[in-house]
């Protein structure tokens, strides 16, 4: 699969550009980890699930991310005051 799409590309300083590659390699390590464990847990072939569970998955996590977001922004206003 070839997801690509046409962007603007605008030139980047040296420091952007090592930013980048910092969440690059972060995201590589961080979905190549998450991939396995969920292959060793779940059995993997996630192509081969219904679309409709992929969806009630996806809402679980999206929920799950929320919930993580909330109690980290109290957690810095606490931290904060």
């Amino acid at each position: 699969m070839n997801y690509k799409r046409k962007i603007r590309v605008r030139e980047m300083t040296v420091l952007q550009e090592s930013h980048l590659e910092i969440i690059q390699s972060t995201f590589n390590n961080l979905v190549d980890a998450k991939y396995r464990k969920g292959v060793k847990e779940h059995g993997g072939n996630l192509w081969k699930v219904k679309s409709s569970k992929i969806l009630d998955f996806a809402i679980d996590e999206a929920i799950d991310q929320v919930v993580y977001l909330l109690t980290l922004k109290q957690q810095l206003y606490e931290f904060n005051k």
